[in-house]
């Protein structure tokens, strides 16, 4: 009989240290996550920046020579992340795909010129740099025209504020709902052996004798609890990696290993200041309040 009990409370024991050590890693897990989307939340804004660009139509009869001067000269400009010479030809062949009919046939020639997309680097992804830089480039003696499309740089820039807000408030408020949640399930895990409690300070025993076995619990949930968010964080990025390396900076090996320390850390240090204040807690309570 006395076997049996000691099976039941030694179940009883691991279902909950497991119970912790679960609940921890998922929450440490959520922190990291939300660690990295911070890191990455500038990189992100700048890869949809990135997407922006405008478009310059070059004059018709311009030498090939002047176009891949000018295309140069393009390249190593400041505001430039990337270049893409459409010629009349491609141009041509692409409207036709587009309108399902040969519409040279029916005019007797190409009205369509030569053209250059200019990605921007996101710095000048705004309307005010792209006014400047286009009224500066149409100028110049091989351009038609460079024009931008306003409202959809304007609706983007603003998109991308409210995307920076949102997520600046959701991390806030997840990082607050996981240090909850922590502190939580370790005071559950305390409650459960509160009478335990009372009966060692019943007998005598010092708050530090008390608090020691606690304790060392907990350092020791931490460390699992933070190993374990760790491995499910590299599973994560190695899934990221194939799918969103271009928007996410998760090569960065001191960027990834920050993230990793801090948890480590944070999962040990969170788990004993936890677990020290709900065993104090029950230490200070009176034995009526035991049943509340």
């Amino acid at each position: 009989m006395k076997a049996a009990t000691n099976k039941s409370l030694k179940r009883k024991i691991l279902s909950s240290s497991a119970s912790v050590v679960i609940s921890l890693s998922l929450v440490l897990f959520v922190v990291g996550l939300i660690g990295l989307i911070l890191i990455n939340a500038q990189r992100l804004s700048d890869y949809v920046k990135e997407n922006i660009g405008f478009t310059i139509m070059l004059k018709d009869g311009i030498t090939e020579i002047e176009t891949i001067k000018f295309q140069k000269e393009l390249e190593i400009a400041d505001f430039t992340k990337s270049t893409n010479f459409i010629t009349k030809e491609q141009a041509t062949q692409e409207l036709k795909t587009d309108l399902g009919e040969d519409f040279v046939d029916f005019l007797g020639y190409s009205p369509l010129l030569s053209s250059i997309d200019v990605k921007l680097n996101a710095h000048y992804a705004n309307t005010d740099s792209l006014k400047k830089i286009t009224d500066e480039l149409t100028a110049k003696p091989v351009v038609f025209e460079a024009y931008y499309q306003k409202d959809l740089v304007d609706k983007l820039n603003r998109n991308v504020k409210q995307l920076s807000l949102f997520l600046l408030i959701f991390c806030i408020l997840l990082f607050f709902i996981s240090f909850v949640l922590i502190n939580n399930t370790i005071r559950l895990s305390v409650y459960a052996k509160r009478f335990l409690i009372r009966t060692m300070k019943l007998v005598g025993a010092n708050d530090s004798f008390i608090q020691k076995p606690f304790l060392i619990k907990g350092v020791y949930q931490g460390l699992y609890s933070s190993i374990f968010a760790i491995f499910m964080l590299i599973g994560s990025i190695q899934i990221a990696q194939r799918d969103m390396a271009n928007m996410l900076n998760i090569d960065d090996l001191k960027i990834i290993g920050i993230i990793f320390v801090f948890i480590f850390f944070s999962g040990i240090i969170l788990s004993l200041f936890s677990t020290y204040f709900a065993v104090r807690k029950y230490i200070q309570l009176n034995e009526n309040e035991l049943f509340n």
